[in-house]
């Protein structure tokens, strides 16, 4: 709890807190030092979630420039091509054309 503070050390402060502030003074001041923990407790924690939101944020913005970038790019390979520019393979059916008879010579 207290890191390497052992037991006669902890005594040796209670000893000389008791001889700076008194009997009476002690509690008051234990309190307050309560007090102060539990809101350095309560700013560590509130700051670490919010540390934690952020990076959540970050990553969902990442995930979307990802999705978006694959998006675009699935968008141009289906697009068709732009005139006077080559063929290249489709991956749909193509379509059969009928053709026009012709006639015998």
């Amino acid at each position: 709890m207290f890191g390497s503070i052992g037991i006669p050390e902890l005594l040796l402060i209670f000893v000389i807190a008791l001889l700076l502030f008194g009997p009476r003074k002690l509690p008051e001041i234990g309190k307050t030092l309560g007090k102060a923990m539990n809101e350095f407790k309560r700013a560590s924690n509130d700051l670490q979630r919010s540390l934690e939101e952020e990076i959540a944020v970050d990553e969902l913005k990442q995930t979307k420039r990802e999705v978006e970038n694959v998006t675009r790019l699935a968008a141009e390979i289906s697009a068709p091509t732009p005139a006077g520019g080559a063929e290249t393979p489709s991956t749909t059916p193509t379509q059969t054309t009928e053709a026009t008879p012709t006639e015998p010579k």
